[in-house]
Order: C-alpha cells, then structure tokens, then sequence
C-alpha cells in the first residue's frame, strides 16, 4: 500500500518544487545548454547526488567556494531526500522515526558525494574534451549504484545482501523518465519547460513512493550475510580511478593507424596533394603512402630535406597551437614538392589540428578540409592549471589524483594537465562556437559519427556539410562508403548527408549533460570575442 493521499500531494508537490524552481531560473539566466538538467533536482539516489556535483564541480572558483558548497549540498540533499522518504513510506509497514530518517539521509547524501564525486569528475573531463566514451563511462555506475543507495535511506542493515529486482527495476526507470524529460525540456520553448519539469518532478515523487515501498516492504534477501553494498562501492570508486586509463583523453585507442587514404593510390580527378593527420596517442613508423601525392602530417616536424618525422604516441599531447606551427611548416613543404593545392584530413585530435592551423595561421595553398570525428564544442568547463586558482579548482586536483592512483600500477599515457589538453581549455571560446564554421576560400566538411550526438548539448552544432552514419567516435574512417564520399569530396564534388536521428540523439543525452561555464564568467575566457552556444544554442556567432 502507498501513503495517505495527503501524504501522496505532500510528496508530490516536494518532489515537483525542485525541478521547476531549477528550470525557471535556468530559463531566467539564460543558460540554454543546462535547461535538461533540472528534473534530476529531486530524482532518486544516486541520480540527484550527480546532479548536484556536476553543478559544484563546475560552477565553483576557490577551495572554500567548494568546501562551503559540498556542505550545503550534502545537508539540503540529505533533508529533501528524508522528507521524499517519509512522504513515501508505505502504510501498512512501520515508519522510523524523522530524526531516524534524516541522520540516515544524511549518511547516505554523504557517502553518495564521496562515491559519485570521482564519476562527476570525469563528466566535467568530458565536457572539456567532448569525448563521448567519458560520460557513457560515467553513467553506467548510477545506474549499478542506485538500488544500493536508495536502500541506505530506507532500512538499517542496507549493505547486506542484494537489492530486489523490484528496486532496481524502478531506479533504473528513474534513469529513462530523466533522459525523456532531458529531450522533452530541450526541444519545449521559452518558459513552458518550467511546467515540463514539474510534471518531471511529479513523476519522481511517484517513482520515490515505489522505490521507498520495494525497499521498506519486508523480503528474503539473496546473499542475506554478503556485505554486497561495499562491495559494489569500492568497485564503483576503483572503476572512476582506472577508467580515464582505459578510455584516454582523446580516446582513439590506436596506434599505427593507416586509414585507406594512405594504403590506396588517389584517382586522378583528385587536384590536391593530402596531408594526413592521426589521432590522439597516434604513432607512425615512417612507412611511406601508396601515392606520394599523400602525406603521413608528423607531430615531430620535419627533417632536414623537409619530409615528416616517424613520432610515437606521447608526440600527439603537444599543444593544438604548436602542431598547428607543425602543420603550416609541412603545408608549404608538400606544396612546394607537389605544386599542387593541399587537402588535410584529420582524425579527432588531427581535425582539430587542422582547424586551429585555418584560423590561427595562414591558410595558403590549403583549399580543402575533411574532419573525421573532431571534438564537438570542446572546452564546455575549465579548471586552472597547478598554482593558480579560478573556476574548478577542487575539480582539477580532483582529476590530478585519480590520474595518479591510475599510473601508480599502469604507465599512465595522459594527464589532465597534458599541453593538447591545456591548450583546449584556454582557447575554449574558439572551439567551443567555431570548430566547424566555415572559412573563406577552404570547401569543409565533417564526418560525424551518431555517437557524437551525446557530445553537443542540444541546439546548432555546424554551418560546414556534414557526414552522418551510425558509428563511435573514430569509427568511421576505414568505411568503404565513407571513404568513396571522401574521394568524391576531394574531387570537388558536392557531399552531405544529416541523419534524422541525430537531433533526437541530441536531445537524448541533454540530461546527462555537464553544465557548461558561461563564457562571461571566467577570466580566461572574458577577453575574446565569440558568442556561447551555451547561452543561444548557436554556434559561429559573435559576441
């Protein structure tokens, strides 16, 4: 049986405020990019503790802006979590008493900070980089987690035995009615997101009345004795730890990597010479191309005859602006050789290469760029390199130590600190508005794995044609479809296919969204002159 009805309007109605107070003022500021968020204010255990993280580790400019901020959260989660529970409870089972649910509530808004805390870091890593695998990677221990922790808040003995299939089934429903209220906000205009996120926050209360009932009732445990719940915490806390070691910053995984523009010879009605630029943690041996019409582009410069240098992996973590210098070296070089105009393709780290060279140097004899999964709107948090303070302090020390604890038995191959990545985050406003806008005089086009869909928050994200097909991020290169529509492009040809999905798998994702730093608000950042997607949902646009 469920509560009283007046119980049930109270839970209702408290469980409805937070989501709609949240929407209306992230309406009112104006930060488009954060608006599916808010539903998660009231979600069950763990969802609401990575709500509230994913905004402290983000929007917070010193160690105490932080500490005072984690307090706060902890306490007002643990309170708003005991009344949700006691509101909740069951009626035909003993209630404990209030001062018995929020000391527990408390306890549990605690631990759930200190576990999901490593996770929301890797989120705010994510938006830094727009790497898709880190919030699929980040989401996976919430839905693991949460019939364990909504169990914390409900009975004594919490960390023994399984949780029950009922409880695991209604908070991994939780996790559907998020994301469906996440797409549903971001395509509902104006002010009428604030009423989508109260009816959200309705359907969070109904969802807490279940799971407080699967949890309270009472029920034969499977492994009654086995203290599963630390176990799967420990678990989780290991799994942050080593899972930036696993996936990578860039995360392409690869190392000789020879996509079919460097195994097979060009077709004649190709004019460019092409100059090929690998991933991140990329390697090349020196081995030449089949056509020397194409170029293997060197993360080590050139020689003293002007011919690529073999580099290995560590090569890749240079600063975007320096192998930019790299690459406008190697432009004139090839050029000078061939006599013809110059074609670059690049892979994820390589796209954004070659972006950073159209706008930050002269473009010269380039006419052409093919983008393979470059990083959509990079650069969406901050957080100060070592010995300086600013926003996201506690987060950047945060990723520093797990990067650490990870290489203490692996040779870790990135850092959080690592130049490519430092060079992201102070010239975020670029490529965050501007990475695939056009540029005069240079035919552009990107190559977009679905994947990359969860990388852009909701809204405009490319003014270049775009080439959509299911794929991860690096997946596409090597397609034989793929690869005719790049000989096709090179050849002049026109090349563009939208996915309709690809809107809908945008809007999918807004709830899992970091929230991104309004460029305004840092320092760093304030001095240049770009517009912020996260405030219009536009990109190339002026300040």
């Amino acid at each position: 049986m469920g509560p009283t009805r007046g119980r049930l309007a109270g839970l209702l109605l408290l469980a409805a405020l937070p989501p709609a107070v949240e929407e209306a003022v992230l309406v009112g500021v104006g930060l488009h990019a954060a608006r599916g968020l808010a539903p998660q204010a009231s979600a069950v255990w763990p969802y609401d503790s990575y709500h509230d993280l994913r905004w402290l580790l983000v929007y917070h400019d010193s160690w105490p802006t932080f500490l005072v901020g984690l307090l706060l959260l902890t306490v007002l989660r643990g309170v708003l979590s005991a009344g949700l529970t006691g509101l909740a409870w069951p009626a035909g089972v003993p209630r404990p008493s209030w001062g018995w649910l929020l000391r527990r509530n408390l306890e549990v808004a605690l631990l759930a900070a200190v576990v999901i805390s490593p996770w929301a870091a890797l989120s705010v890593a994510f938006s830094a980089v727009a790497l898709s695998w880190y919030l699929f990677a980040s989401l996976g221990p919430m839905l693991i987690l949460a019939p364990f922790l909504l169990r914390g808040g409900v009975v004594a003995r919490w960390w023994k035995g399984l949780p029950s299939i009922e409880l695991f089934g209604w908070a991994s429903l939780n996790f559907v009615v998020l994301t469906l209220a996440g797409a549903l906000i971001s395509g509902t205009p104006g002010w009428w997101t604030v009423l989508v996120a109260g009816l959200a926050g309705v359907a969070n209360g109904l969802l807490w009345q279940r799971t407080v009932a699967a949890a309270a009732a009472p029920t034969r445990l499977r492994w009654a004795r086995v203290p599963v719940a630390p176990i799967a915490i420990a678990l989780a806390l290991a799994g942050a730890i080593w899972a930036q070691a696993v996936i990578g910053f860039a995360g392409d995984g690869q190392r000789e990597w020879r996509p079919p523009i460097l195994a097979d010879r060009l077709p004649e009605r190709v004019p460019h010479a092409v100059i090929v630029l690998g991933g991140h943690n990329s390697s090349w041996d020196g081995s030449p191309s089949a056509d020397p019409r194409v170029e293997r582009f060197s993360y080590r410069g050139l020689d003293a005859q002007g011919r690529p240098l073999p580099y290995p992996p560590e090569a890749t973590h240079r600063s975007l602006d320096s192998s930019s210098a790299l690459l406008a070296d190697q432009v004139q070089a090839v050029h000078r050789r061939t006599g013809r105009p110059v074609a670059l393709f690049g892979q994820s780290e390589g796209s954004m290469v070659a972006r950073t060279y159209l706008e930050r140097l002269p473009r010269g004899p380039v006419t052409a760029v093919v983008m393979f999964s470059p990083l959509v709107q990079a650069g969406r948090t901050y957080y100060p390199p070592p010995g300086h303070s600013g926003w996201g302090v506690a987060t950047g020390w945060q990723l520093r130590a797990m990067f650490w604890l990870a290489g203490l038995p692996l040779t870790a191959e990135d850092e959080p600190d690592s130049p490519f990545v430092r060079s992201v985050l102070i010239n975020a406003p670029f490529y965050r508005n501007r990475t695939l806008c056009p540029v005069a005089g240079v035919r552009m086009i990107a190559f977009l794995p679905t994947v990359s869909a969860a990388e852009a928050p909701p809204g405009e994200y490319s003014r270049i044609p775009v080439y959509q097909q299911p794929a991860f991020h690096g997946g596409l290169v090597g397609d034989p479809a793929v690869e005719d529509r790049v000989v096709a492009f090179l050849a002049g040809e026109p090349v563009e296919m939208s996915r309709r999905e690809y809107g809908l798998l945008q809007r999918l994702g807004a709830a899992w969204q970091t929230p991104p730093l309004a460029l305004t608000l840092n320092p760093v950042w304030s001095a240049t002159r770009e517009g912020d997607p996260a405030m219009t949902g536009r990109v190339c646009e002026p300040r």
